[in-house]
């Protein structure tokens, strides 16, 4: 059996991060969300992948190749225009004989519920995979009858159930017969959940899967937090850098190769560093915390539950709490990350709600800041911006910003 990996879209969402990269591509527990999707499959002895591809895909390709690192076969098929899901669907069509697996590039699942889809397809002709969800209005709510799907309604004002479609699927080829019938939806773009639908209606079996394990979707920056929080928890300590003498290490940390943990610096895991960072000397790593190649964090750096980039450099006397810091960034001396409000209430992204009590910025790639310059809390800035010395920044800016 094979897995259609659905990796085409920008993730609007998740700017100022996909400026330049695609949303896939963004790390969580030190690799792209793709790579946990791939090796979920791997786990589940999946070894054959289509990866539909579109905003920025190069950089897919360039990661993983054929697949011969994974000891899988990958092949690539484009969709050069946001037209949905069923449209992505259908660019693979050339490549599938038999049976397959879709899933989407954005959402962490588990091997087990790779394994269990692939499973439950034996004796369907469709498989969704669902989960009881608190708000299912922001998803596709399914309706079910004994072991079979009946209905799906795509964000419903009122949910027939709390079911959510989790856009997880195992399809018989005869989904492109559907595929090619479905026509654009209420948003402009052709639904594979029409096409299922289409399916249901001619009285074939459509079963479902309630997953029960981790399923994480991706949807926001913000998320991005959530999901490394939950990965780090499953690592073990691993070194391969250099630690000398006096820095201390509390806890699981992962350290990759070439890097240097300078004396005086204290972590507390689960943390994650990638290869050749030089960390320290006298920083602070606290939990859940995950930072990428060749990175500097400089003396007296107090970070914290964040995701830091790759090649960024933290000067000193800075302090990161709860951000995602994209790459190449740089910050200077002294550089402050307000991450909770005085109130204490939920932190809003101009008008968005978080549901997060501690945030600070989420920061887009080639980000400079001052010395002594300042972010307050759900601060939003896109890439190439200049935060001058002292400046305040408090709000969404758009890439180029010049903070004064």
């Amino acid at each position: 059996m094979l897995a259609v990996v659905l990796a085409a879209g920008e993730g609007t969402r998740m700017r100022p991060l996909t400026h330049k990269v695609p949303k896939v591509m963004l790390p969580v527990e030190g690799k792209p969300v793709l790579e946990h999707i791939i090796k979920a499959c791997l786990e589940a002895e999946i070894k054959q992948f289509i990866i539909v591809t579109g905003y920025h895909e190069e950089i897919i390709k360039s990661y993983f190749g054929d697949g011969h690192h994974y000891n899988a076969q990958i092949r690539y098929v484009s969709q050069n225009q946001p037209l949905g899901t069923a449209h992505a669907i259908a660019q693979a069509r050339d490549f599938i004989e038999q049976k397959f697996l879709v899933l989407n590039g954005d959402s962490l699942v588990s091997s087990s519920t790779v394994k269990a889809l692939a499973h439950k397809l034996m004796d369907k002709t469709i498989v969704v995979a669902i989960k009881e969800v608190a708000k299912p209005q922001y998803y596709g709510v399914i309706e079910v009858r004994g072991d079979e799907v009946v209905r799906i309604i795509e964000k419903p004002k009122e949910p027939l159930s709390n079911l959510a479609n989790l856009g997880i699927y195992g399809f018989d080829p005869v989904i492109f017969n559907a595929i090619d019938v479905t026509v654009l939806s209420s948003r402009g773009e052709y639904e594979i959940t029409d096409s299922i639908q289409f399916l249901i209606d001619q009285s074939y079996d459509v079963g479902y899967l309630n997953v029960r394990n981790m399923w994480i979707d991706i949807g926001t920056p913000w998320d991005l937090l959530s999901a490394n929080e939950i990965l780090l928890k499953g690592i073990s300590t691993e070194i391969d850098g250099a630690v000398e003498p006096f820095a201390t290490i509390v806890g699981d940390v992962k350290i990759g190769e070439g890097s240097i943990i300078r004396n005086g610096s204290y972590i507390v895991g689960p943390v994650i560093i990638g290869e050749y960072c030089d960390i320290g000397p006298n920083c602070y790593l606290r939990p859940s915390t995950a930072i990428g190649h060749r990175v500097k964090v400089g003396n007296a750096v107090e970070v914290k539950n964040s995701i830091i980039m790759d090649d960024t450099k933290i000067g000193h006397l800075s302090y990161v709490g709860d951000s995602v810091i994209g790459h190449r960034c740089n910050f200077g001396a002294g550089t402050l990350i307000a991450n909770l409000r005085f109130d204490e209430k939920n932190i809003k992204v101009g008008s968005v709600d978080t549901g997060r009590r501690k945030l600070g910025v989420v920061m887009g790639d080639d980000v400079h800041t001052g010395i002594n310059s300042m972010i307050n809390v759900g601060t939003m800035i896109g890439p190439d911006s200049k935060l001058g010395m002292g400046a305040l920044a408090d709000g969404i800016y758009p890439l180029k910003s010049r903070i004064r």
